[in-house]
């Protein structure tokens, strides 16, 4: 079955060549008619000798008008027709790709509302564990044993949890002093007082409040990338408790991610023309289907101030649908977009 792109270029092509031919019969009947009037000059010149030849130059000239008659009303009869026929398709192609656009920005935004429903787990993950008794006592008491009954325990849940690549204690001072997976990442003892995630974490007003960084590559976990979510960890694991220092931990982003993108639900033939993305705030791309400029591209995405919508791309093919984060429950996410970029068929 031709699909409607093929329809639209044969419409155009037999609309060309009808011109064309027409133009190309009036071309030659201009010449017809030059020749039969030369003929009717040169038959008045010879006089009685040229009677015969001046009635059929005559009958030449009749039959050219009739040519000309019949050339113009073709040409306002097809070619209006096909000028009808070609807006008729382009406009046939504009809906559906008004209604493709609208499809994709559809899909766009249940790709960042997974994203947004699992993100909000995490947020629930973190603060939770932030109260657990192995943690708590591990900034509480101190000491060689607490923080290694506070590593075995991270190491638990991390068995149980595998999205995440690791968990980390940190204290007051930004010290880390127990981690989930020390034999991969051995971490104890450094210091990440500088990152914003935990100097935001400790200032979190209570226990019911968390920290969601954006998408980094973590020298500290061979520079993985991940989504890192914080919270304090308070005296005696109270709701308001004196902050002793703070959980971290650190969401598999690129394999979670990619599970996303990749799963959008378009046929074998769609996906050979399109792109989907995950860009956060600063339209910076964190996520693609096409493998390509993670973390160093930034899309230029024109969202004129709208939540959702789609717009044809700069190149004038390309069609570019969006969606923003609509946040999940508490989680009100972190003004992400979900992205799909498709080409027509060809």
């Amino acid at each position: 079955m031709s699909n409607p792109m093929e329809i639209v270029e044969l419409t155009h092509q037999v609309k060309k060549l009808a011109t064309g031919k027409i133009s190309d019969i009036n071309d030659i009947n201009r010449e017809t008619t030059f020749l039969a009037l030369n003929a009717l000059i040169e038959a008045a010149r010879a006089g009685d000798a040229g009677k015969g030849f001046a009635v059929v130059a005559n009958q030449v000239k009749q039959v050219s008008v009739r040519i000309a008659d019949i050339t113009t009303g073709l040409n306002k009869e097809l070619a209006g027709s096909l000028s009808k026929l070609t807006d008729l398709s382009d406009g046939m192609i504009e809906r559906l790709r008004s209604h493709e656009g609208q499809r994709c920005a559809d899909l766009a935004l249940n790709m960042i509302d997974i994203v947004d429903r699992n993100l909000y787990e995490r947020s629930c993950d973190v603060r939770w564990w932030a109260t657990d008794s192995a943690v708590v006592d591990c900034l509480a008491l101190g000491g060689a044993a607490a923080r290694e009954h506070a590593s075995r325990r991270l190491s638990v849940i991390l068995d149980s949890y595998t999205v995440y690549l690791d968990l980390w204690i940190v204290d007051a001072s930004g010290t880390i002093v127990a981690n989930g997976r020390p034999q991969t990442y051995p971490v104890a003892g450094k210091n990440v007082a500088h990152a914003r995630w935990f100097k935001d974490s400790m200032k979190t007003r209570s226990g019911a409040d968390f920290i969601a960084g954006d998408i980094e590559a973590l020298p500290q976990l061979n520079n993985a990338q991940v989504a890192t979510y914080a919270t304090a960890i308070r005296e005696q694991g109270a709701v308001d408790g004196r902050p002793l220092g703070a959980l971290v931990i650190f969401f598999d982003w690129a394999a979670q991610a990619a599970a996303v993108v990749n799963g959008v639900r378009l046929t074998d033939e769609e996906w050979q023309r399109t792109r989907c993305m995950i860009v956060d705030a600063s339209f910076r791309v964190i996520a693609s289907s096409r493998k390509t400029g993670v973390l160093d591209e930034h899309f230029n995405l024109v969202t004129d101030g709208r939540r959702t919508g789609f717009y044809r791309a700069a190149d004038g093919h390309a069609t570019v649908s969006f969606a923003a984060t609509p946040g999940y429950e508490s989680y009100r996410g972190l003004g992400w977009y979900g992205v799909v970029v498709q080409t027509p068929p060809t």
